[in-house]
């Protein structure tokens, strides 16, 4: 190990370039790093440590840190800041500190920075099959857009899409035929990996109803229509929007979006038995323990159908 005379907050280009090359993160998530780590800067900058160097980081700053993030308070709610959102900031700062050993520069293990622990399961909003039957229903199939709207939702539910995947969905990878009843995919998901998803004889006969209307050279599966030609890709919040218009026109829950029909997707192919792994490669969950947070909704589906079956003898 080698003690660095550079000042922590100076690494940032460099970390940035790591976190490309060796471990392959998005833009998007480089920027989300970046964000996170200017708040430890700025800590730095308040305790009078600007040019603190990584061998002079000790636990007792990363204490005073998370300190300084738990008394942190949102400017809009004015609520502090949530156990998971002051986790944001450490992993952040652990990756860093992963970056120095890498890098044989002289600093604390990753592991000296702790995560707070979240109290709270996550919560995972789902819909019954009744509840989604009315929502793929409400739509007006007498104009394009309620048949683009149809098509969406249906969509939606038959794979289990993140509405980011959705929206970069192009008509070329929707090849379909007279003699087409299903239909499968590929997408290019989080961390840029490409997984396969399915498309139910349902959403397939949504989308050949749809795709019949359009006339248009545009290389999007769901554009506007707004205006007098239609142009452009739907972006992910005009998805969410339309959700949130349908559950409301359908009478369900406010809380409803596009990843509510991707929590539905998942509960219910638990529900009918799907193992738990088949499950996590339909969503594209790269750790199986993501997917386990559905387990705790079909627990009580299990023991009734335990109660059902197999006690009574």
């Amino acid at each position: 190990m080698t003690k660095s005379s550079t000042p922590i907050k100076d690494f940032l280009s460099d970390y940035l370039d790591w976190l490309e090359l060796e471990k392959g993160l998005s833009n998007k998530t480089q920027e989300d790093y970046t964000r996170f780590l200017k708040r430890f800067f700025e800590f730095l900058k308040i305790q009078g440590l600007e040019d603190l160097k990584p061998h002079q980081l000790t636990p007792q700053e990363i204490f005073k840190y998370r300190l300084f993030l738990s008394r942190q308070y949102l400017q809009k709610t004015k609520k502090p800041l949530k156990k998971s959102t002051q986790n944001y900031y450490l992993i952040a700062l652990r990756s860093l500190l992963t970056f120095f050993a890498e890098r044989d520069i002289d600093s604390l293990p990753p592991e000296k920075v702790k995560l707070p622990r979240e109290r709270k399961e996550k919560t995972v909003n789902f819909l019954t099959l009744e509840q989604i039957e009315k929502l793929l229903n409400t739509p007006d199939p007498s104009n394009q857009t309620g048949l683009r709207d149809r098509a969406i939702l249906e969509t939606l539910f038959s794979t289990g899409l993140r509405v980011a995947e959705l929206v970069n969905l192009n008509r070329e990878q929707i090849k379909i035929r007279p003699s087409t009843k299903d239909l499968e995919i590929s997408v290019i998901g989080k961390g840029s990996i490409p997984r396969t998803v399915y498309l139910s004889e349902r959403a397939v006969e949504a989308l050949r109803k749809y795709l019949d209307t359009r006339k248009d050279k545009e290389k999007a599966l769901f554009i506007n229509y707004r205006g007098k030609q239609p142009s452009s890709r739907l972006t992910v919040r005009s998805v969410e929007r339309l959700v949130k218009k349908y559950a409301i026109l359908a009478g369900l829950p406010l809380m409803t979006s596009p990843h509510t029909l991707r929590h539905s997707f998942a509960t219910d192919l638990l529900m009918k038995g799907v193992d738990l792994r088949v499950v996590q490669e339909f969503l594209g969950h790269r750790n199986i323990v993501t997917t386990q947070v559905y387990t705790h909704l079909t627990r009580p589906h299990l023991r009734e159908i335990h109660r059902r079956y197999h006690a009574k003898k």
